[in-house]
């Protein structure tokens, strides 16, 4: 499959039932079919419309969409978005609040790179931006990135963090989403050991694969039964002529949906027929909630090959982070070097793509790390999504994560202990209460 014919065959596909669905919605939109009304031509242009809109939508970067956000005065403050360091595979980028006081809190979202944008996490930068002062890590599609800009691997990415929390500072807490939690963790203790004075205050890992092994799930399972020559003969294509990536070897980001939806395809089909049947009814608005949900899910990008295979050879197979036995740039990256950073993890019940267990695993790593600068939350009845972008996230993680970063906000002594910080104390192991609410249902990230 390592050929451009099988990239532009999909692309090809995808066009085509764009091209389909757009036929199918004009067709039964002439005024003419209204002079002998029939169900089956409303229901033609309704599947029209829903197929157009899917399709048209997998190969669109969706936008932030954040006007503004209320202060703490009361009043809108406009949100705009800039680009703090600017790099070939991804950009640190800041929510600029208009006219409001200097925050307290400033926090660094590293997204996660497997394939969805970083807009996945709106509603996470949403829910932060009133109270903190908000960056994230923004990942570039692989195929518009032209062959001369290099590689790009799981190394590459730690020393892109390294960076991005070298230039916001000491200050900075750092929340790393589901796929980097690993590498966000090693780029935590790489800083640590290399350069002390920029390390972050505060980590809260979520839902990642700090150690797959822990507690099995689809996921890990499919990278045990596959070797790395079937994997990269099935996964990897090449970019095709029409972006600016030609030729780079990639994991296409309509694979990735392809393998997303499998996991929940019944779901996924009722969704799409319901959608449908709304459409044709008039009861269907352009931003309901299939269309808001649908058009970041579908929404997804190609990652470079030596990412993706890096990734599964060396996290899932390898265990290089569950085992301490990371290398980045030739140098062993020791998770005990971690002694004056703060860590969390938050875990969901229900999660099925990063299974208890799995993120918990970065405690018992951090063996430089007095117990009373580590934390777990587990919340009941969570899914994937829901520990950081759906209810449970909103009303109960989001709190503890904020009292976390409070906790460890006070001086800091390089390579000293917890005394040097007691409000540390805040931040112990705490669990959710017995009557949280139950989280959304797991979707893939």
């Amino acid at each position: 499959m390592n050929i451009m014919a099988s990239y532009d065959l999909m692309e090809t596909i995808r066009t085509t039932n764009q091209w389909l669905g757009a036929s199918a919605q004009a067709m039964g939109s002439y005024p003419a079919m209204s002079m002998f009304p029939n169900p089956a031509v409303q229901w033609m242009a309704a599947w029209g419309e829903v197929t157009e809109r899917s399709f048209s939508r997998m190969v669109v970067k969706p936008d932030w969409g954040i006007g503004s956000v209320v202060g703490d005065d009361g009043r809108d403050h406009v949100v705009t978005v800039e680009t703090t360091v600017e790099k070939d595979f991804g950009d640190l980028i800041h929510f600029k609040v208009q006219g409001r006081r200097e925050m307290n809190r400033r926090v660094l979202l590293v997204a996660p790179m497997s394939g969805h944008y970083a807009t996945l996490l709106r509603s996470t930068v949403v829910s932060l931006l009133p109270d903190c002062d908000v960056y994230i890590t923004d990942w570039r599609n692989a195929r518009d990135i032209p062959v001369s800009a290099g590689k790009f691997d799981i190394e590459d990415y730690t020393l892109y963090l390294v960076d991005f929390m070298k230039e916001l500072g000491p200050n900075t807490h750092v929340i790393a989403v589901c796929q980097p939690a690993p590498l966000t963790l090693a780029a935590a203790a790489y800083l640590a050991e290399e350069e002390p004075a920029a390390q972050p205050r505060s980590l809260t890992l979520i839902g990642g694969p700090i150690d797959p092994d822990a507690t099995p799930t689809d996921v890990t399972d499919f990278g045990k039964r596959v070797t790395m020559g079937q994997l990269e003969a099935s996964m990897i294509q090449r970019v095709g002529f029409k972006y600016k990536g030609v030729g780079r070897k990639v994991y296409p980001g309509l694979l990735q949906l392809l393998s997303f939806i499998s996991m929940n395809g019944e779901t996924h089909s009722k969704a799409f027929q319901n959608q449908i049947s709304r459409v044709a009814k008039s009861e269907a608005s352009d931003a309901d909630k299939h269309n808001k949900f649908y058009d970041e899910y579908l929404a997804v990008m190609d990652m470079t090959a030596e990412f993706y295979l890096s990734t599964v050879e060396r996290i899932f197979k390898g265990l290089e982070i569950a085992k301490n036995e990371f290398v980045v740039a030739g140098k062993k990256v020791d998770l005990g070097k971690i002694t004056d950073i703060a860590v969390k993890t938050v875990e969901g019940e229900k999660d099925d793509i990063s299974a208890p267990g799995q993120c918990v695993a970065a405690l018992d790593l951090c063996t430089g790390l007095p117990d009373s600068m580590k934390a777990a939350h587990l919340e009941p009845g969570a899914g994937h999504y829901g520990i950081f972008a759906g209810s449970s996230w909103r009303k109960n993680i989001r709190p503890l994560v904020l009292e976390f970063i409070d906790a460890n906000s006070g001086p800091r002594v390089v390579g000293g202990t917890a005394a040097a910080k007691p409000a540390a104390a805040k931040a112990a192991v705490v669990d959710a209460p017995a009557d949280a609410p139950k989280g959304d249902k797991a979707m893939p990230v």
